[in-house]
């Protein structure tokens, strides 16, 4: 059972984030938002908005250029430990080509010099996790669209994260895989008692995963509007189809075409 994202703590506080890049590009400007332990909430909005810009501030991959970020109510050195971790899947699996799915999964570990004989059972659950038991030996080019885009959540899965980030993760995949994996990835979020952090284009997959919905506009990327899906979980094929599901649709569908329309004045185009 999840906590309420009012009642739990704040493990990623955004405040007043800026972010310009040396071309002069605004990408970012006055971002305020707060993560909550065992959320999954998800960034929508028009394309050039900063969703992913703001994805990658939060994994530390890039820094601010006004304002402040704290994880865990502290700097980001002191992530990493301990009910601090965090994990990143990009929009495309990036899997070593010349190398089997397990060497791919173990690849976080053995960058953090853990000794080889101590990732056998950790590989084996985080494949496990994602279906994969059967394909360790493949290379990737044996594997499916899907079954690649497994085999990298499942290397992040690998380091036991506390926050997992993801950038359109199923951008690339059929509409049927996309909706499986949809359905695989809310079972691992309560399995696992994660934070996820999603970035997606797609208003439907952002009703059925989310718990909570975060639109960004544009020119400069700033939160336009945020919102609970205050519906229960698990999240079915029924639900899909249902009234409910529609008018959720139907109001995030709105605020998105309003966020595309909301570009601030003579500002530039983020990146």
């Amino acid at each position: 059972m999840h906590e309420a994202p009012a009642e739990a703590p704040v493990i990623v506080e955004v405040r007043a984030v800026d972010k310009t890049y040396d071309s002069g590009t605004c990408a970012l400007l006055g971002v305020d938002l707060d993560v909550r332990r065992g959320e999954f909430l998800t960034l929508v909005g028009p394309s050039g908005c900063g969703k992913s810009t703001l994805l990658a501030l939060i994994a530390g991959l890039s820094r601010p250029t006004g304002g402040r970020l704290r994880w865990w109510s502290a700097g980001f050195s002191h992530t990493g430990g301990t009910g601090r971790r965090i994990s990143f899947v990009f929009q495309a699996p990036t899997l070593m080509p010349w190398a089997s799915v397990t060497t791919n999964v173990r690849l976080p570990l053995s960058l953090a010099g853990m000794p080889r004989a101590k990732t056998r059972a950790r590989v084996e659950a985080a494949l496990a996790r994602v279906h994969l038991t059967a394909f360790g030996d493949h290379l990737p080019r044996q594997l499916s669209g899907g079954m690649q885009m497994r085999a990298s959540i499942a290397r992040a899965l690998v380091t036991e994260p506390d926050l997992l980030l993801m950038d359109e993760p199923f951008g690339a995949l059929d509409e049927f895989t996309r909706q499986r994996l949809d359905g695989e990835l809310l079972a691992l979020w309560s399995a696992q008692q994660m934070t996820v952090m999603f970035v997606t284009h797609s208003i439907h997959e952002a009703v059925f995963l989310s718990t909570r919905v975060a639109v960004m506009a544009a020119h400069p990327g700033r939160i336009l509007d945020t919102w609970t899906i205050d519906e229960p979980y698990p999240r079915s094929d029924a639900f899909r189809v249902s009234t409910t599901f529609a008018q959720h649709a139907q109001r995030l569908s709105a605020c998105v075409a309003e966020a595309g329309a909301d570009a601030l004045p003579d500002a530039e185009p983020a990146a």
